[in-house]
C-alpha cells in the first residue's frame, strides 16, 4: 500500500505535463465549443487557460457584471450584441481560419480576474493575440473600455459604440491579414410586418378619409395661420429657451421680478411670449387693415377702421420698441406713447 502510494506521488508530475494540452490543441478544443455555442462561456480557471502562454491564435473576452444588483446597463445592453457578433464570426468561419475564440466571463463567475486586472468598471474588452513563434506580440492585450468610450462619443454628441459593427470593426482593426466573417443580423420579419401593415393601414386610411380630409388641408386660410403661428413662434426665441433651459423670469435682487433680461444674447420664457404676444397683436391688425378694411362698403365706417388700426398699430410698435429699450439701454428707437 505504501509502496502503491509513493508511486502515484512519483507520477503525478509527470501525469501533468502529459495532461498539459498544447496551444493548437487547446485551440482546437474551444472551437469546437464555439461551433456549438458562441461565445464560450468562462470562469476564472478556462479565462486562465485559454489565455495562457503560449498561444497560436487571438482570444476576445468581454468581462461583464450582467447580474442585476450589479446595476450594469451597458453590459445588458451589449450583452446581446456581442451574441451576435460571436454567432455571425463562428458562422462565417467554421474552419477557424481566423484563429479567434470569442468568450464572455462574467463578474460572477470570474472575481479574481477582475480584482486581478485592476477593473472597477464593465463592460470591457479584451483582445489576447498569440505569443507563440512565428507570430507577434505588441502588448500583452488590448483593451477596450465601452463606459469611457460612451462618454466620450456622448460629449461629442456622436452614437454609441455598443454595437455588434463596432465591435466588428475594432477586432478587425487589429486583426490584420486573416478573415473577417461580417455580422449577419436576423431577418426582421415583426418589423417589417408592422411597417408593411402600418403603411397600408394609413393609406387605406387617407383614401377613405380624403373627401373629408379635402376641404382641411386644402383650406388657404388654415395653411395661413399655421405658417403666420411657426414664424412667431421661431423669431419669438422659443427654440432659444429649449436649447438654453432659460429660466422662466428671474429676481432683479430687491425684491422683484424682472421679466425682461438684459442684453441681446439672454432671455427669459416670459419675455419670449410677451414678444411673441406682440408680433401676433402687429400681424393680426395689419392683416386686418389690408384685408378687412378694403371690403367695408360705407365710406365713413371705412375711414374709422383705418384711423382705428393705425392707432392699434402705432400702439403696438410703441410698446415693442419700449421692450428693445427695456432690453438694451443704448436702443435709439421710440415713438409715442411709450416714449
Amino acid at each position: 500500500m505504501r509502496f502503491s502510494m509513493l508511486l502515484m506521488a512519483f507520477a503525478l508530475p509527470f501525469m501533468g505535463l502529459a495532461a498539459k494540452k498544447t496551444p493548437t490543441e487547446r485551440f482546437s478544443d474551444y472551437h469546437t465549443k464555439a461551433l456549438a455555442s458562441s461565445p464560450v462561456k468562462l470562469k476564472d480557471s478556462t479565462y486562465q487557460t485559454l489565455t495562457s502562454t503560449p498561444r497560436d491564435y487571438s482570444v476576445a473576452v468581454l468581462l461583464t457584471a450582467l447580474d442585476t444588483r450589479y446595476g450594469c446597463q451597458l453590459c445588458r445592453e451589449f450583452h446581446p450584441e456581442w451574441e451576435l457578433l460571436s454567432r455571425s464570426w463562428v458562422k462565417g468561419d467554421r474552419e477557424g481560419e481566423s484563429r479567434l475564440i470569442f468568450g464572455t466571463l462574467d463578474f460572477a463567475d470570474g472575481r479574481e480576474t477582475f480584482v486581478s486586472l485592476g477593473l472597477q468598471t464593465a463592460p470591457v474588452l479584451l483582445l489576447f493575440q498569440p505569443t507563440a513563434a512565428g507570430m507577434f506580440l505588441s502588448f500583452p492585450h488590448y483593451n477596450l473600455k465601452f463606459s469611457v468610450l460612451c462618454l466620450i462619443l456622448s460629449t461629442l454628441m456622436l452614437s454609441s459604440p455598443q454595437s455588434a459593427e463596432f465591435a466588428h470593426s475594432w477586432l478587425a482593426k487589429h486583426l490584420p491579414d486573416r478573415p473577417h466573417p461580417t455580422v449577419k443580423r436576423p431577418f426582421n420579419w415583426v418589423g417589417w410586418i408592422s411597417t408593411i401593415t402600418i403603411v397600408l393601414g394609413g393609406g387605406t386610411a387617407i383614401v377613405v378619409a380624403w373627401p373629408y380630409l379635402k376641404p382641411v388641408v386644402t383650406n388657404r386660410r388654415i395653411w395661413s395661420a399655421v405658417t403666420l403661428i411657426s414664424i412667431l413662434l421661431f423669431v419669438s426665441g422659443i427654440m432659444f429657451n429649449h436649447i438654453r433651459k432659460v429660466p422662466y423670469v428671474a429676481g432683479d435682487g430687491k425684491g422683484g421680478v424682472n421679466y425682461i433680461a438684459n442684453g441681446f444674447q439672454n432671455q427669459f420664457g416670459l419675455e419670449t411670449q410677451i414678444v411673441a404676444a406682440m408680433y401676433g397683436a402687429l400681424s393680426f391688425v395689419t392683416i386686418g387693415l389690408v384685408s378687412k378694411v378694403p371690403l367695408i362698403q360705407e365710406p365713413r365706417i371705412q375711414q374709422i377702421a383705418v384711423v382705428a388700426y393705425c392707432a392699434a398699430l402705432l400702439v403696438l410698435y410703441s410698446f415693442l420698441l419700449s421692450i428693445f429699450r427695456v432690453k438694451n439701454g443704448g436702443y435709439p428707437f421710440s415713438l409715442p406713447p411709450f416714449m
